[in-house]
């Protein structure tokens, strides 16, 4: 039985990597840990039991990754999805930790699988979990339990008391009974806001009626909220998100990674009148996804259709929801709602414009089209045989960037920019540091999984001090 009258070394909010990551390295410490789980036990893990990988440096290939990749390379893709919206002493540092995380993986753990080559270009730079994140998460909780990390599910945590920027007690409500918890020391791992639509309403209007939460309903704020209240310094803007293009058809919450759509690159994109609006080929799909959610929130209902022909329907990973199919552009206008003329000129119009060239969905090919707006540069293709075949996307919201402001620690930052002596945060909560906008593939897990440490080990430090 957990003792919720003890006071423990660490309390950490939380049941996803960012915070297993941290629990377990505090305990290893030394540390008396508390994690609680809002989530019941089937559903523990948060969004990392929807993640597939994380992003790794190396200098030379490893047993789960090829050739090699380096500091620079790694820093130039952020510098690219970001734009520059970062803090470079943390995202550099959270680079460069990220070559040594794999070990410490596999020694609390999680398994990996062979690195990966296709369609998803990833086998270089990140790498696979066996199993997925389910499996991390059930390796890590393993871990937790065999090390004597006191858990508790169905607890959320509903207040914190803060005094001039020190932990002191959090209010919970652990199976429908109230508690008070005290600790030495604080680790906030959960997560961003993306679950509480109405406080996506606030920057994104109605459009947010139309998004879809990719991940956890668990994720609602509620500790963001308090601990901005408390005088921790925000970072990140709530309009920034990790929001890719997923499967129209998925469920408001936890559709989870197989709702997401990779047909992209071979496709063209068309809106609700049937108008294509950006390059579907721009570059390399890892390198573009997570700017498709975006995209698709700008358009008229939040709603946009991938179409594609028989040739590519092999090419990428599917939905969980099959395709709609049709013999002719016409028909599959009518089953869409479009307007039958205008998807048929849309078409044609591409059709007429696709420029003779070698198919390789490998590199940045030679396909493109001339004379088009928008172009499409890469892997462009006539949509001609039959049969016809389209995707309804939307906005898929995996998690927010307004955050908590960090230091190298992992400690708070308070109002007056000086860090609290027992709060840590690790995970989305903190993310926005590293991710202003923008995101990059695997990226989200690596943040989690250093920051998880860096908070466990100074957390211990304290502790003992």
């Amino acid at each position: 039985m957990v003792d919720l009258t003890k006071n423990y070394d660490a309390l950490v909010i939380g049941g996803g990597n960012a915070a297993l990551c941290a629990a377990i390295t505090a305990r290893e410490q030394g540390c008396s840990v508390l994690l609680l789980e809002h989530a019941p036990r089937h559903f523990r893990g948060g969004n990392s039991r929807h993640t597939r990988n994380l992003r790794c440096m190396h200098d030379e290939p490893t047993d789960v990754l090829t050739d090699a990749y380096h500091e620079d390379e790694y820093w130039d893709d952020l510098m690219r999805v970001t734009k520059g919206v970062t803090t470079e002493s943390l995202a550099r540092m959270t680079i460069r930790a990220s070559a040594e995380v794999t070990p410490w993986m596999v020694e609390r753990g999680v398994r990996f699988q062979p690195s990966l080559g296709g369609t998803l270009n990833l086998g270089r730079t990140n790498a696979f979990f066996l199993g997925g994140g389910k499996a991390l998460v059930n390796g890590y909780f393993a871990t937790a339990e065999r090390l004597g990390i006191d858990i508790l599910y169905d607890t959320e945590v509903r207040n914190l008391k803060i005094r001039d920027g020190v932990f002191q007690s959090a209010d919970v409500i652990s199976k429908g009974f109230p508690y008070t918890v005290t600790a030495r020391n604080l680790v906030c791992a959960s997560g961003g806001f993306q679950a509480n639509l109405d406080w996506l309403k606030e920057s994104w209007g109605p459009a947010a009626d139309n998004f879809i939460i990719r991940g956890t309903s668990y994720n609602k704020g509620r500790m963001l909220r308090v601990l901005l209240d408390n005088g921790v310094t925000s970072v990140g803007d709530p309009k920034q998100c990790h929001a890719v293009a997923i499967d129209a058809r998925a469920p408001q919450f936890d559709g989870g990674i197989v709702t997401r759509l990779d047909c992209v690159p071979f496709s063209i994109v068309v809106d609700r009148d049937a108008q294509r609006f950006y390059d579907e080929g721009e570059d390399f799909w890892p390198k573009r996804y997570a700017i498709w959610g975006r995209l698709v929130a700008a358009q008229p209902d939040q709603i946009a259709y991938a179409i594609i022909d028989a040739k590519c329907i092999k090419l990428f990973m599917p939905s969980v929801f099959p395709a709609i199919e049709s013999d002719s552009i016409a028909g599959l206008a009518e089953k869409l709602g479009l307007d039958v003329a205008a998807l048929e000129k849309t078409v044609a119009d591409y059709n007429a414009a696709v420029q003779p060239g070698t198919f390789d969905n490998s590199i940045l090919d030679n396909c493109a089209t001339d004379g088009l707006t928008p172009p499409k540069t890469h892997w462009a293709r006539k949509i001609e045989d039959g049969p016809f075949y389209a995707y309804p996307l939307r906005p898929g919201i995996t998690f927010t960037y307004l955050g908590v402001k960090v230091d190298a620690e992992a400690r708070m930052v308070m109002a007056n920019d000086q860090p609290s002596e027992n709060m840590f945060a690790s995970g989305e909560i903190m993310a926005g540091n590293i991710l202003g906008q923008g995101y990059l593939a695997g990226l989200g897990m690596t943040i989690g999984t250093v920051f998880g440490r860096i908070a466990g080990k100074e957390a211990a430090k304290n502790a003992k001090h």
